[in-house]
């Protein structure tokens, strides 16, 4: 038995209007205005980009943040996972966590914080995402003046996490620390996380 190609041939018909982008890009507010866009679409320099299906590391490593940032965070402060955040007129990234001023949310139909709202932004690395998030999206985030940024990675089955402050000068982050087995910072607010219990999850 042979298996033979089906091919499919598509036509502008067929396909939605949002697969042709407007010349000049789209802008943040598309995001809020597309029909049947998918699920945390991105907006990066006026492309979008699809996020494909996540691993089980990326689920539990958000997972395990998104608890412990909860339980850490002030009162004057709210964790927010898979929010967008609009930087900039052609610049609406969806982080996988975000802390964000407590005054800032506005109800349960929002879609999106501003930049100026964010104090803390955290990338969990997949394979398809290493270059946006090692590169380009702590980039944007800093020229947005996001005071910190994380970036959790799987290194030999263990969790790593990079951590960054913005030298408000450069408008460039800066390393503060590398962390493997514990996560303890006094900024943006006290954490102290023992990060082998993604092992246990």
């Amino acid at each position: 038995m042979t298996a033979e190609a089906v091919i499919v041939k598509m036509t502008p018909s067929s396909l939605p209007d949002w697969v042709f982008p407007p010349p000049q890009g789209f802008v943040a507010e598309d995001l809020d205005r597309i029909p049947d866009l998918p699920a945390h679409t991105e907006l990066i320099d006026g492309s979008l980009v699809f996020v494909s299906p996540q691993a089980n590391f990326h689920m539990l490593a958000v997972s395990l943040l998104e608890a412990e940032l909860r339980r850490a965070a002030p009162a004057n402060l709210r964790v927010r996972r898979e929010m967008s955040v609009i930087l900039d007129r052609d610049q609406r990234p969806e982080p996988d966590l975000c802390v964000v001023a407590a005054d800032a949310v506005e109800g349960r139909r929002q879609t999106f914080f501003e930049a100026r709202d964010v104090s803390l932004v955290v990338e969990v690395v997949s394979p398809e995402s290493q270059t946006r998030d090692r590169q380009r999206k702590p980039s944007l985030y800093a020229r947005a003046a996001i005071p910190h940024f994380w970036r959790f990675e799987d290194q030999s089955d263990k969790l790593v996490v990079y951590v960054y402050e913005l030298d408000p000068a450069t408008k460039c982050y800066v390393p503060t620390g590398i962390h493997h087995d514990r996560l303890k910072l006094t900024v943006p607010f006290d954490v102290d996380i023992d990060l082998t219990t993604i092992d246990r999850m």
